[in-house]
């Protein structure tokens, strides 16, 4: 199956008065058909900042390079105009806060209309028909009311709802969810995931889920990129990274998931802080905060090791020379003992 979208050694650079923020580092990843795929790191991780170079939604100090390929057409180099016609209508995005991505002077109605307007050819009658079926669609109660309510009289879900219908307008082949339930509570959260799962398989389209959250993952994803340092670190099928994960952050991430059985003094964590993206490490981004850290991790970036057809690790632990020079170390120490 050829893939929908691949982006290959993407580099997003950010010039600030401090200097220059490399903060997505040689990317690559691909996303097939009706895929979920989530992209997993703490803030600052490279991980909206990614999915926006991709869509050209960078500000004006961003740098783009490398390669994007959408539906088998390379987009890397197109313009402002152009993109605005791909945005939208084929790539589509659901922003964390509805409150700041809704315009709080236009009726949701009016809101929904405009994308529409955008990018279809449809009578007014056939706009207002299709917003409200936009809004029956994401389960929002009496749609001829909200049709022509503010954001503000909306609770947090249903402006969530909103957006997301904004999103679906028409009918993106890939759609992008920024951390979509960070500001709701979790009963309105565990619907927002539901709803999104129920709209891919009617409406057919792929998603890349960008989060923190990895019960959110596991609920929704089949496949998981880890990010960390402006890097993917490990991807691959969610049970892989769940139940076979090999990068210390990976693991690092998955051990801080509090436990029903745990107590608040148990709770475990990551020590140290994520690097300086002005002045990126050497080596292995997570080597400063990783514990198993070797000489070679500070002083050279690792390679990806393929731990299966579908998973990957960019871990000098997982390289074969240091694998077998960690068994001699270990070998000898025993036979000291």
């Amino acid at each position: 199956m050829s893939s929908l979208l691949e982006v290959e050694n993407l580099e997003i650079n950010l010039l600030t008065q401090n200097g220059t923020v490399k903060a997505v580092r040689g990317v690559s990843l691909s996303l097939e058909p009706k895929d979920t795929l989530a992209i997993v790191g703490e803030s600052g991780s490279g991980k909206s900042m990614m999915v926006k170079g991709i869509m050209k939604l960078l500000p004006k100090t961003g740098r783009v390079a490398g390669q994007v390929t959408f539906d088998g057409k390379d987009i890397t180099n197109l313009n402002d105009r152009q993109m605005r016609k791909l945005n939208g209508s084929e790539i589509s995005m659901i922003f964390q806060d509805p409150m700041t991505s809704l315009n709080p002077t236009m009726t949701i109605g009016k809101q929904i209309i405009e994308i529409l307007s955008e990018h279809k050819k449809m009578s007014s009658q056939q706009m207002k028909e299709r917003a409200l079926e936009l809004l029956g669609l994401v389960g929002i109660s009496f749609p001829e009311k909200r049709f022509s309510q503010y954001p503000h009289q909306l609770s947090g879900g249903m402006r969530q709802r909103v957006v997301i219908a904004i999103a679906l307008a028409c009918n993106p082949k890939v759609l992008v969810a920024d951390e979509p339930t960070t500001a709701l509570d979790v009963t309105i959260q565990a619907q927002i995931l539901d709803l999104m799962k129920s709209l891919q398989s009617r409406v057919n389209t792929s998603i890349i889920l960008i989060t923190h959250n990895l019960g959110v993952v596991a609920s929704i994803a089949n496949k998981v990129a880890v990010m960390y340092g402006g890097k993917i670190v490990e991807s691959g099928l969610v049970d892989e990274i769940f139940y076979h994960a090999q990068h210390p952050y990976t693991l690092g991430l998955i051990a801080s998931i509090p436990k029903i059985h745990e107590t608040a003094s148990e709770l475990k964590t990551i020590p140290g802080t994520p690097p300086d993206l002005i002045d990126p490490p050497k080596g292995c981004p997570f080597a400063p905060r990783c514990e198993k850290a070797r000489k070679v991790c500070q002083q050279y970036q690792p390679e990806y090791t393929q731990i299966s057809s579908t998973h990957r690790s960019a871990c000098w632990l997982q390289h074969p020379l240091v694998k077998k020079q960690a068994e001699n170390t270990n070998g000898k120490e025993s036979r000291d003992e």
